[in-house]
């Protein structure tokens, strides 16, 4: 492919080149065009006789319209205030038909000219009826009219691996792109098309295809960031959930090296036992056989999507956990404990915390579960939360240090003692409208960094959340340009360090200090290596 010169602002050729982006500049005394609310083809057509005038001299910039060159082809997008967005845009061929529980393959190289002002559809899951198989897109949100190369922060969504989407509202990256940083949100394959193991369906026994599609999504963020003014060279991963799990597991994978020089992973259950390859094929072999009499002779891949998600739901209401990760021996090789224990994570700058209260509306079953594998008493709860007096509530703060408190410390003095920069917190703050009926906190911490109002699962701040929430942002951005959380005006953010100093945010303060729970975690970590 043949490079050409570099483009100037209001300079556009159509001809595809090598990756670069522009805004492309309308000038003259006409009102400001909005592309985003034209149709499709209208916006090609405008956009298009405008990219011939492209560099005339004329009067005063009434418009702009980020512009973008990739291999994939030329993306046009939108502008909200200040800051540009490309929705939608596809890092992977849809893995539909034969593609089907496999790799993902690259996208093949176009000269067309595509809009990128809607996302592109959630992946395939029960609960959302709008979802579908080509789903393998990403969105790109950056500042509008800034020069680059910028850093970039790219979000990997949780949702227990069966759910989730990064086109959720709560989501929506323009409040941290507005500090300067291009942000990527990415969806990638859940449940049983994201992560069945089958003799018959995987490639070398891998059933790791949403694993593989984060991987494709890091590939093409490698590729083409430049040309939206980010720098390669500089990309955090960042993920709550099943999202930081990924980002472990990512961490601990030879194969993307290099891809990405600094992670947060927010609320990331480090102890968690993943399936060997032999367990994920019994339980694959065992949802094929939920599929009817005849899926042995039929085409799996050609099974329609209805019948594969009617079920994933009636397997999932027996095995809440059923998809997920597996150790296959090629991309994922151990456990996470066990591979931080054994030094083999990447020496990257790490951000790594949970929450106060890590519940919500989905924690039943997983807090069921906790017990029941720790052989806990009710009355052995009590004596290490005297101050709880509620079996609930009791069953409740287990959970959330069992399988998150003492796991986030766990790893991070591990990958301390590793010699890498590792800043740890916990996350206590209630936004003040939800103090006197707070609900389930797993997750909480989201809406602050991405700073989003109004939308499902976020309320309206207060001022004091408003402070809040711009304070936790200024910690991630200052992360994601430089691998050190601390700027001017914000309370001092302590290295682990081995120990047990991390940031406490509460409702009163945010502030380092050393671990308030260290001694019962100490019991719960002293109980795990039994």
């Amino acid at each position: 492919m043949r490079s050409l010169a570099p483009l100037s602002r209001g300079e556009v050729r159509p001809e595809l080149a090598s990756p670069s982006a522009v805004d492309v500049t309308f000038r003259g005394t006409s009102p400001r065009i909005e592309i985003p609310k034209m149709r499709s083809l209208l916006a090609l057509i405008v956009v298009s006789a405008f990219l011939c005038l492209a560099g005339s001299a004329m009067a005063q910039p009434v418009g702009q319209f980020p512009f973008a060159l990739t291999r994939e082809g030329q993306m046009l997008g939108g502008v909200e205030g200040e800051v540009a967005f490309f929705k939608g845009l596809a890092y992977a061929a849809p893995p539909v038909g034969p593609l089907r529980w496999r790799s993902p393959e690259a996208t093949a190289e176009s000269s067309e000219m595509r809009t990128a002002y809607e996302y592109g559809a959630p992946c395939l899951q029960p609960s959302l009826p709008k979802a579908s198989e080509d789903c393998l897109t990403l969105n790109v949100f950056r500042p509008f009219g800034v020069d680059g190369p910028l850093p970039v922060m790219m979000f990997i969504h949780g949702g227990a691996f069966v759910g989730g989407t990064a086109n959720d509202p709560m989501f929506d990256g323009a409040k941290l792109a507005q500090a300067g940083l291009i942000v990527v949100t990415v969806n990638y394959r859940v449940g049983v098309l994201g992560w069945l193991t089958h003799p018959s369906l995987s490639e070398g026994g891998s059933g790791n295809y949403g694993l593989m599609d984060q991987i494709a999504a890091l590939h093409w963020v490698h590729d083409n960031i430049a040309a939206f003014g980010g720098d390669p060279g500089n990309v955090t991963l960042f993920g709550n959930g099943a999202g930081a799990t990924s980002i472990a597991l990512l961490m601990l994978c030879d194969e993307v090296r290099g891809l990405f020089q600094k992670a947060i992973l927010q609320s990331v259950p480090g102890r968690v036992r993943l399936r060997s390859r032999q367990e994920a094929e019994a339980w694959g072999l065992q949802f094929v056989a939920t599929l009817g009499p005849d899926a042995k002779e039929t085409n799996a891949r050609a099974i329609g999507p209805a019948r594969l998600l009617a079920a994933e739901k009636k397997l999932l209401a027996k095995v809440p956990l059923g998809f997920a990760p597996t150790i296959d021996g090629s991309l994922v090789r151990e456990d996470i404990a066990a591979g931080f224990a054994a030094g083999h994570e990447g020496r990257i700058p790490l951000i790594i915390g949970s929450n106060d209260d890590e519940t919500d509306f989905d924690s039943e079953p997983d807090i069921a579960e906790a017990l029941a594998s720790s052989g806990t008493a009710v009355d052995d709860l009590r004596k290490l939360y005297p101050d709880l007096a509620k079996a609930s509530d009791l069953a409740a703060r287990f959970y959330t240090d069992k399988v998150f408190s003492e796991p986030v410390r766990l790893l991070a003095r591990l990958h301390a003692a590793s010699g890498a920069p590792t800043f740890r917190y916990r996350f206590a703050y209630v936004p003040e409208a939800r103090r006197t009926n707070p609900d389930g906190g797993h997750g909480r911490e989201l809406q602050f960094i991405f700073g989003v109002e109004g939308v499902p699962g976020a309320g309206i701040f207060s001022r004091r959340d408003r402070e809040l929430a711009s304070r936790m942002r200024s910690y991630w951005i200052n992360f994601a340009r430089s691998g050190d959380p601390n700027g001017p005006d914000l309370p001092r953010w302590d290295a682990a360090a081995g120990g047990d100093r991390l940031l406490l945010i509460t409702n009163d303060r945010t502030a380092s200090g050393d671990d308030p729970f260290a001694e019962r975690l100490d019991r719960l970590a002293s109980e795990s290596r039994k």
